[in-house]
């Protein structure tokens, strides 16, 4: 009987491949059926054996799920805006430079407030280009008195035959002039940048430590104490940290606020530049709280900028 010699087999049937496989081979040592099922089958039997029971533990847990809710929802209030903060009245007023008496609320078409307005903190003797009501009105004053025309005996008989009056044409002229000056130094018609230097001189005279050493307690003393003697203040206080964390604040909020109108997403530069002003107000915060103890400087800043946790705490992203 011949041999039998095995023919070799086509290259077809060969299962070879030289790339490394696309995705890595299923282990055998599986279980057949997983823990998911095993755990839902649990639930079913627990549920199907003691309903009362299973009712009662699914009530926990819905009441543990809506109390957690609840928790986070408080600590995300309290947490706020790393850029914005908290809506105090103080920031709402920083808008008209201290000028409204009212807040600004929605109206319909008609021209009703939906809202009910609330007071916001004003300075009503602020003027534009660094001028104040007082000193406007004293300088009228001396201006009418260098410019009202002296009328003698022989001018009066001369001109007593003219219809207009010199000094009641005077009078007018002047109360032109005053109409146009109170025009011209009003906020109400300034420009931005104006604006913020209004708000400079109200946020010196609000957080200046010249102001609020009168009114607030200091912070507690250290465990060594300084004892050299500080010299006096000279003038107003504008480099304070609560003077400048209140400047930078007014600062972005106004540049937060032109970044969302005339399409101001696609404004990088100025998105650079609110986070870089973020940033700095962080760092002033971080360094007031070290300094500060908790002290009455530090709460009064806080409540009147409305500034929370998430202004110096923690990672800002913007």
């Amino acid at each position: 009987m011949p041999p039998r010699i095995e023919v070799l087999q086509r290259l077809g049937t060969f299962n070879l491949c030289l790339r490394p496989a696309t995705r890595p081979a299923t282990p055998n040592f599986l279980p057949v059926i997983q823990t998911a099922n095993l755990s839902q089958r649990e639930k079913k039997r627990k549920a199907k054996q003691d309903p009362y029971k299973w009712a009662q533990a699914q009530q926990r847990k819905n009441a543990n799920l809506k109390r957690r809710e609840e928790l986070q929802q408080q600590r995300d209030e309290a947490w706020g805006d790393p850029v914005l903060g908290k809506p105090t009245p103080f920031l709402e007023s920083l808008d008209t430079a201290g000028q409204a008496s009212l807040s600004e609320v929605p109206r319909d078409a008609s021209g009703n407030m939906l809202q009910t307005p609330h007071e916001l903190p004003n300075t009503p003797g602020l003027r534009n280009h660094y001028l104040t009501d007082a000193e406007l009105e004293e300088a009228t004053k001396h201006a009418y008195a260098l410019g009202k025309p002296m009328i003698g005996a022989v001018s009066a008989q001369l001109n007593s035959g003219l219809e207009v009056d010199p000094e009641k044409k005077y009078d007018e002229n002047h109360a032109k002039a005053v109409e146009a000056l109170r025009r011209i130094t009003s906020l109400r018609n300034s420009s931005a940048k104006d604006r913020f230097h209004a708000n400079v001189r109200r946020i010196v005279d609000e957080f200046g430590r010249h102001k609020t050493d009168k009114f607030l307690a200091p912070k507690p003393q250290s465990i060594n104490p300084n004892t050299t003697p500080l010299p006096d203040r000279a003038g107003p206080d504008t480099g304070s940290s609560e003077v400048q964390v209140a400047i930078l604040t007014a600062k972005i909020r106004t540049l937060h606020k032109a970044l969302q109108i005339n399409r101001g997403y696609k404004d990088v530069h100025n998105k650079r530049n609110l986070r870089l002003l973020v940033h700095r107000r962080q760092k002033l915060l971080a360094y007031m709280e070290r300094k500060e103890r908790g002290s009455e400087r530090w709460t009064h800043m806080i409540e009147k900028l409305g500034l929370t946790p998430a202004t110096w705490k923690g990672q800002i992203d913007l």
